[in-house]
């Protein structure tokens, strides 16, 4: 594949760099979930079950075919194949919805949406534990190019293809009805001006939410949308964070990219730490971190610093953790980063072993959908000290919130390895 499928990373905002200029705005313009009377036919060459249909997999396409249009997929022999979403500026030309006969109408898309609600709230019981989590989840949903979180009162959307920005109002307007929601933001994803050739500023449906709390495990968080992370608050870690605080009782705790100070938090609330401290070089991100402790009266240790820097400061000093959690922001976004982005994975861990007491607590994570299951163990595994020794307890990934697809296996972008450290 030649990008990494979008929807599925947790990345913080990095900079846009046009190709080309952005597609007319009139293109942004909302569609609704109704079935056009007729559509558009493409022409899939070399078909795949994959849902992400690259221009290379596509033969000849009706010239009546527009940026976002809902189409039917026809093998070269005329058979039928599906219905998906086009955009010919794209690299992924399609994106698949449907392999169905019948074309996705607005009872289609209702229905969608209701098996992923039921999942979270009927299947997971989310709502017993937490007010935050992820509701729609891409490919893993059925629908492509989208994902939905639910903070509290606010539905977060976050668009990757022009098509779903497109239909983001209408599908907003069908989850905030089955989910009660308040308020509502959408916005693009970081990269959507070069996969995708268009951009767009976050857009309320309602009046914006600037600040509010949800809770996790009876902990608090503040989510601030004028500063954070575009989705609020990072989901995907939920099950992680209050198993690792099963290791914390009495412990000294390092948590490192700690950003707003989720794993430390925890660490200390629901842990029983010793002494908790969290290092981030996002300035804003750490105060958020602050204000988190302090919600929980709790006492943690911030520290605004690279992450890189002070992990050799540590080591200068001596200075050594029970419990190390090492969780950086994406650092492959694309094919061409995958060595660089490897090294520092290698370089990161390698150091983080070092500050891990004798037979303490390395939890280390990767967000990169790029960085396969199988690297990522051998990066880890390469990374222990000559005089140290790992040993791996557990595997773990996204919460149940984040489903794998089966025929989209990029879905499981989340790794996280639990590694004694002796």
């Amino acid at each position: 594949m030649n990008a990494t499928p979008p929807g599925h990373h947790r990345s913080r905002s990095q900079p846009r760099r046009p190709a080309r200029p952005p597609l007319s705005g009139e293109l942004l313009r909302g569609r609704s979930l109704e079935l056009p009377a007729s559509l558009p036919r493409i022409v899939v060459k070399s078909p795949t079950s994959h849902p992400l249909l690259y221009r290379k997999r596509l033969g000849e396409f009706d010239r009546n075919a527009r940026h976002g249009d809902l189409v039917q997929l026809v093998l070269p022999s005329g058979e039928h194949f599906g219905y998906g979403l086009f955009n010919p500026r794209a690299e992924i030309g399609v994106r698949v919805l449907s392999r169905e006969a019948a074309p996705p109408d607005e009872a289609w898309w209702a229905a969608r949406i209701r098996s992923a609600v039921e999942l979270r709230r009927a299947v997971l019981n989310l709502d017993d534990s937490t007010s935050a989590y992820r509701v729609i989840h891409a490919e893993s949903d059925g629908l492509p190019g989208l994902v939905a979180d639910r903070l509290g009162p606010v539905l977060s959307i976050e668009v990757f293809s022009l098509a779903m920005y497109q239909r983001a109002e209408a599908i907003a307007g069908l989850l905030t009805d089955a989910l009660g929601t308040e308020q509502t933001v959408i916005q693009a994803g970081p990269q959507t001006l070069e996969q995708e050739g268009f951009d767009a500023e976050p857009k309320w449906l309602t009046p914006p939410a600037s600040r509010l709390e949800i809770q996790e495990f009876g902990t608090r968080f503040a989510i601030d949308f004028s500063a954070g992370h575009k989705t609020g608050f990072f989901c995907d870690q939920r099950d992680n964070r209050r198993r690792l605080a099963e290791f914390c009782s009495g412990a000294d705790v390092l948590d490192l990219c700690c950003y707003t100070g989720g794993f430390s938090v925890q660490a200390a609330r629901l842990g029983k730490a010793s002494s908790v401290t969290g290092v981030d070089l996002d300035e804003q991100a750490i105060e958020i971190a602050k204000k988190n402790a302090n919600l929980n009266q709790t006492r943690v240790r911030f520290v605004h610093a690279d992450a890189f820097n002070y992990l050799r400061d540590m080591l200068r000093a001596e200075r050594q953790f029970d419990v190390v959690v090492l969780d950086p922001p994406k650092l492959i976004r694309t094919r061409s980063e995958q060595e660089e982005g490897r090294r520092k994975y290698y370089d990161f861990n390698r150091l983080a072993m070092q500050l891990v007491k004798p037979g303490g607590l390395l939890l280390t994570c990767s967000c990169s959908g790029l960085m396969s299951q199988e690297l990522f163990l051998r990066t880890v595994s390469s990374a222990v000290p000559g005089n140290r020794r790992g040993q791996i307890l557990f595997r773990t990934s996204a919460g149940p919130d984040h489903p794998v697809a089966t025929d989209c296996w990029e879905t499981d972008y989340l790794k996280a390895y639990w590694v004694r450290v002796l």
